[in-house]
């Protein structure tokens, strides 16, 4: 029983002690992180998405500091069926860097953290904290679709250092030029409460 109990007591140390650990990027300035950002980095160890690592390609995002403080966070992903757009609403905590959002996939509330940034070259972002194989993520953004390989292998080390494996370590390759066109899209958005999802047609182009 004693054994039982100190085991227990060990894993809730080392679970503060990871939680301690996540610290944001000193200084977060949210108006300088705002803008476009390319996801070109991903570690991601949950079952369920083995299959798809190797159809991984990189994303497009732009992010909108919201005047009290909470960001908008809409993504571009060229799917089979066309574009998917998901838009993606992250409120504000007491501590600059971090912020929080319901995710409809898991029904829980997850944290986000950007643990490391230059805000003009790249920036690694957290996801749920306390490691967790289907829910923890680790992204690398870049300003562009190509970073330094410094950078990238900074994003390996991180990644490897919150318990991911290897193999779920990723950095897929450019989605390429996608010319101006016209393509039914779902536009989902995601509300710390709620998802609203539609299908529309549009033209645009993303580069």
């Amino acid at each position: 029983m004693r054994t039982t109990v100190v085991a227990v007591v060990m894993v809730i140390f080392c679970v503060m002690m990871a939680d301690a650990d996540v610290k944001p990027q000193r200084d977060f300035n949210l108006q300088r992180f705002a803008g476009k950002w390319y996801r070109v980095g991903l570690a991601y160890d949950s079952a369920s998405f083995v299959p798809f690592r190797d159809k991984l390609k990189a994303s497009m995002g732009i992010v909108t500091a919201l005047p009290n403080g909470d960001v908008n966070l809409t993504m571009w992903d060229a799917t089979p069926l066309g574009c998917q757009v998901m838009v993606y609403n992250y409120e504000k905590t007491n501590v600059p860097g971090q912020f929080t959002y319901f995710s409809t996939r898991h029904n829980m509330v997850k944290d986000i953290t950007v643990m490391d940034t230059n805000y003009t070259e790249y920036a690694v972002v957290l996801k749920h904290k306390v490691f967790n194989r289907e829910y923890t993520q680790v992204a690398l953004y870049g300003r562009t679709q190509t970073v330094r390989n410094e950078v990238i292998n900074k994003f390996k080390a991180f990644a490897l250092s919150q318990g991911f494996s290897r193999g779920s370590i990723l950095t897929p390759p450019p989605a390429g030029k996608v010319e101006e066109y016209t393509h039914i899209y779902t536009y989902t958005i995601y509300t710390h409460t709620h998802t609203h999802t539609h299908t529309q047609i549009a033209q645009w182009g993303v580069n």
